[in-house]
């Protein structure tokens, strides 16, 4: 009996602790972490859309960042893998042993003056690889990966 209470307890808590605690983000969105873009602030969630011939858009919650893609100069993406701390405290120490992965994709392009800006994303896992591909299909540019680990992830 005493048992089936902690693993109760422990069920809420894993059910309690939202993905955004835990530093994750829901696998079909984006996160813009930073960059040069004065009208939006770091941790900014929204969608990403490579639908348009012509723009890319980052969709959130005040507004839409489009970019041109004959602007873009420059794709790369990287990699960050990390534990899951929060998760293994509420739950199972076991629970280190797993890693997170974290896709990073950077948009250098040209604004409408002539000025160089940045855009980091945070790509949610179910998005990064059609992201990937059709940002190099509709740019004409290669994505510059971080590393061999975040190759064989972009094109795997």
């Amino acid at each position: 009996m005493k048992r089936l209470a902690v693993f109760m307890v422990a069920v809420f808590f894993a059910n309690a602790i939202s993905p955004a605690l835990l530093g994750g983000i829901p696998s079909d969105r984006a996160v813009y972490r930073g960059g040069t873009i004065a009208a939006l602030t770091e941790n900014t969630e929204g969608a990403v859309a490579t639908t348009d011939e012509h723009h890319f858009t980052f969709t959130y919650k005040k507004g839409k960042l489009t970019i041109p893609y004959q602007q873009v100069n420059t794709l790369e993406y990287g990699q960050k893998a990390g534990r899951r701390l929060g998760l293994a405290l509420a739950v199972s120490p076991v629970l280190l042993l797993s890693k997170k992965r974290r896709h990073y994709l950077t948009i250098n392009f040209l604004d409408e003056q002539g000025k160089q800006q940045a855009a980091v994303l945070e790509l949610g896992k179910s998005i990064v690889r059609g992201t990937l591909a059709s940002m190099e299909a509709r740019t004409g540019r290669k994505i510059e990966y971080e590393d061999d680990e975040a190759r064989k992830a972009g094109r795997s």
